[in-house]
């Protein structure tokens, strides 16, 4: 297909997850304070009892709620979003490619939704109690709207993203970049770099931290594990009388 064509179906799918996106918007968009009121449940729970949830811009009120609906139907959309971008690219790929790609693409979905998940209901409680308690005791903690969304949505961003670490250890592996030989050689190197990019990528405290380093981690290791498995069930299929037969013929 000529480039021009190509943009042309890019557009196209382009516009049907931007539909995708504002159509559930549009669903939620009623439901945008309750929205807002179930992210700030951590925070305020945390809160000081003379405490409170303030806004500094007169339109802090109406336009926070309004973006975090937009991310959350942008996160509902996922599956249809990374659907998209399957049908864009499926096309160029061969039959081997595809078969590895359809379970890559789901549990690329599974992992980033399980990354956002641990993100609201493990990290965001023990990072929110750790910077109230060291609050001075002539501080009271009155945290703006807009700064808490940005805040929770970064944090959210940063753990569905890192959570695909399976997922691109696995591709690097299968399709050639890198070798298991040379991930484990560099294991020790790699779990320092676990920590280095968690404590760029996180709020300034130990907790989020270690409770990014540490799963970054464990889901390397796990992407190693299963490049192992695939490779070691393509060897033994090789290698296997029907296939010598086969090969034979």
């Amino acid at each position: 297909m000529p480039i021009t064509e190509h943009l042309i179906e890019l557009r196209v799918h382009l516009i049907k997850i931007c539909v995708a996106v504002l159509l559930i918007f549009l669903v939620l968009v009623g439901f945008s304070r309750d929205l807002y009121n179930f992210l700030s449940d951590p925070l305020v729970a945390q809160l000081p009892a003379n405490s409170t949830m303030i806004a500094t811009d007169i339109t802090s009120n109406f336009m926070a709620p309004i973006r975090l609906t937009v991310f959350v139907a942008a996160f509902f959309a996922m599956p249809y979003i990374l659907y998209q971008i399957w049908s864009f690219v499926a096309p160029g790929l061969y039959k081997k490619e595809k078969k590895i790609a359809i379970p890559v693409l789901i549990s690329s979905i599974f992992l980033f939704y399980a990354g956002v998940a641990f993100a609201y209901f493990v990290v965001l409680k023990g990072v929110l109690k750790f910077f109230i308690m060291f609050a001075p005791q002539n501080v009271l903690p009155m945290t703006d709207i807009d700064s808490y969304l940005s805040f929770a949505l970064k944090l959210f961003m940063v753990f569905g993203i890192t959570f695909e670490i399976p997922v691109v250890t696995l591709l690097l592996i299968l399709v050639g970049i890198v070798s298991i030989q040379t991930l484990e050689d560099k294991r020790r190197y790699i779990i320092v770099g676990c920590f280095a990019v968690a404590a760029v990528v996180t709020p300034p405290d130990g907790v989020s931290m270690l409770m990014l380093a540490i799963p970054m981690w464990l889901l390397f290791e796990l992407g190693l594990f299963l490049a192992k498995v695939l490779i070691k069930e393509d060897s033994d299929t090789e290698l296997s009388p029907d296939h010598e037969v086969s090969d034979h013929k």
